[in-house]
Formats: structure tokens, C-alpha cells, sequence
């Protein structure tokens, strides 16, 4: 809040159902839309276009903003089974995403089939199923974010996307936010929460769903941060997956899972409460690095560890069901694009 202050030569704008293009002056001016018949006894303007209805395998166009920017929040919700929709961002007219992610996991909540509220800086998941994100988002050109329907039904959607144009700083990173699933881990193998990329940025936040194959505990493993040029060894190792999201000791108070959701990081969910080290559970865990960024200048790849433990007090290399989404910045746009995963391939079961 340091900065609210300051006057600054900005212009808000919004695009919502009830203004596709974030015109000055144009919002409320719909004539068709899903609220149409609500609204049929008060005319134009008494919301008669709250939401869209997305078809069967339709890529939508949520905003297309032809001049430099910064999204500064993101609001969305939907009718949608988890992880149907996929969200997409694209910076300065390129055709290859720099955000690609399953829409819960973008908002680090994966499995929201059991409302669980989320209240963290950059994140908020709140009741029943509201998606807000408070990530800054630059863009010197234009900015296209599209959501695309992978569900067999048609969906609702109801979404505002936040932004501001004009005096935009020079140099500031575009956003970047990559999901990736292992589905079984392979035995004695880390899973890759980002595959090195290049450039000059700094990494600001992690999600992980994860889902537990063994039984007893399972968050003995390290992440890995390897950057500018390291090899077999890391220069940022952490000492278990607890430990990284800012827990410690299992998670576990008076024989139980805890849950927990600070500005920072969070045990958001667990499925279920019985059994604490039973097979078969998931757990929606994220780790915001807002204060304490991971800068890089050249390269960056991050690993995770899945492991627990077996007789004679050994560690247990697991093959768990482990899902991610690397967050990050970088002064330059996306370059690679790596093949996507099917519905069949994303589906929680």
C-alpha cells in the first residue's frame, strides 16, 4: 500500500460479458445476452449480459487488447467439472502462450468439487467458486487471453478482467505460468515442476496437487532450484516438501492434517481428514515467492522430489500423482510451446 498514494497518468478499463472490449463509456449496453430473459420487463441496461455460455470444445476470447497494459485482476467463475476449462494469455501479438494452465490450478485449486477458501496475496478462492488473481500482468502491444472448453456439456462462465493503459514502466517482465502433471512419478525420478527456460527473470510462485500412491508420509523430498548453468547440482535445495510451503513436521498437529492459508503459502486442502497417513489422498498446497523472489540471468529449472519412508528407517523414492504450475517473470515472451494435456490426461479420478 506504500504507492496507493501516488498519482500516477493511468486509465482503468474492464472487460466483462457486459463489455467484450473494454471500451470507454460502453458497459451495460448489451441488447442479447444470457440475462436477456430475466431482464426482459427493464430493458437495456439491467443486466442482460452477466455471463457467456461456452460451447462443447469452443475457444473463447475473454480479452483482446490492442495497446501496451497491465491485467491487474482477474475474476472468473463457472459451471465447469474441474480442470474442463484451460486458460491462455498471450503477450505482444505472439501466437504461442506464455500462460497455458488448467483454470482451478492457475488459481491454485484444482479440486474445487469441495468449496475450500483460499486467502493469499496474490490468489483469492473465495465462496462458492470465485477465481480472483491479483498477479500484475505487463504488455507493451496487446494482450489476448482465450478459455477453452474441454467438457462434452456447455458452460457457463462469468468473468471481469481488470487492467489499466497509459504511462506503463519500461522493462518490466511479462508473465509466465506452466502447468505440468506426473501420473504415476517414474520410480527414483524427480517430478519437473518447470523444464529450463531461458532468459533473465525471477520466479515468483509454485502450486502442487498432489496425490499420495502409499501409504505413511510422503513430503520428505526436495525442490531444486538450478539456475544459470547448473548441472547435476542445484544452488537452491530445500529440506522436504513441508518445509518449502512454510510448514513443518508433517503438517501434522495432535495426530491430524492441518490446514492452513497465509498471504505466502498454504495447505489449502485435504481431501479427506480420517486416516492421516492412508494412501489415496490429495493435497492443494501452494508457495507465493512475493517477498523472497528466485532471480535468474540466464537459465532456470525447477525439480520436486517425491519421497517417503520404508523399513529400517530408509527413504522411499514414491510414485505419486503430482501436479504443478510454475509461476514466474521474464523480459522476454514465450518462445517454446510444448504439447498440452488431453482431457483424458488432466482428469482427476
Amino acid at each position: 500500500m506504500l504507492n496507493l498514494s501516488k498519482i500516477k497518468k493511468l486509465e482503468s478499463r474492464s472487460i466483462s460479458p457486459e463489455n467484450f472490449g473494454g471500451e470507454k463509456g460502453k458497459g451495460g449496453m448489451a441488447e442479447q445476452g444470457t440475462g436477456a430473459e430475466a431482464a426482459r420487463d427493464l430493458g437495456r441496461g439491467w443486466k442482460i449480459s452477466p455471463s457467456i455460455r461456452l460451447e462443447p470444445g469452443e475457444t473463447f476470447t475473454l480479452a483482446d487488447i490492442k495497446e501496451k497494459g497491465i491485467i491487474k485482476h482477474i475474476w472468473i467463475t463457472d459451471s465447469a467439472p474441474q480442470r474442463c476449462l484451460v486458460i491462455r494469455m498471450y503477450w505482444d501479438d505472439s501466437d504461442i502462450p506464455s500462460v497455458e494452465v488448467p483454470l482451478g490450478d492457475f488459481f491454485a485449486c484444482a479440486d474445487f468439487e469441495d468449496y475450500r477458501q483460499i486467502t493469499s496475496l496474490p490468489v483469492c478462492v473465495n465462496p462458492k467458486r470465485a477465481f480472483n488473481c491479483y498477479w500484475d500482468m505487463p504488455f507493451y502491444k496487446s494482450c489476448r487471453i482465450t478459455l477453452e472448453n474441454l467438457h462434452d456439456d456447455a458452460v457457463m462462465v462469468y468473468y471481469q478482467i481488470d487492467y489499466v493503459t497509459g504511462d506503463i514502466d519500461e522493462g518490466l517482465g511479462y508473465f509466465h505460468a506452466r502447468f505440468n502433471r506426473s501420473n504415476p512419478l517414474p520410480y527414483m525420478q524427480d517430478h519437473v515442476i518447470l523444464d529450463t527456460i531461458h532468459g533473465n527473470g525471477h520466479y515468483v510462485g509454485t502450486y502442487l496437487f498432489w496425490g499420495v500412491n502409499n501409504n505413511g508420509w510422503w513430503g520428505e523430498g526436495e525442490i531444486k532450484f538450478f539456475m544459470d548453468g547448473d548441472t547435476e547440482f542445484p544452488t537452491i535445495c530445500g529440506t522436504g516438501t513441508e518445509d518449502y510451503i512454510c510448514g513443518s513436521w508433517n503438517f501434522d498437529v495432535n495426530g491430524k492434517y492441518t490446514e492452513f492459508c497465509t498471504p505466502y503459502s498454504g495447505l489449502a486442502r485435504v481431501s479427506t481428514t480420517d486416516g492421516i497417513y492412508r494412501a489415496n489422498r490429495r493435497f492443494s498446497m501452494y508457495r507465493w515467492h512475493i517477498n523472497d523472489p528466485i532471480y535468474f540471468k540466464n537459465d532456470l529449472k525447477v525439480t520436486i522430489q517425491a519421497i517417503g519412508w520404508r523399513s529400517g528407517h530408509r527413504y522411499h523414492p514414491l510414485q505419486d500423482d503430482i501436479s504443478s504450475v510454475a509461476f514466474w517473470y521474464q523480459d522476454t515472451i514465450c518462445r517454446e510451446h510444448k504439447e498440452f494435456p488431453s482431457k483424458d490426461e488432466l482428469e482427476i479420478i
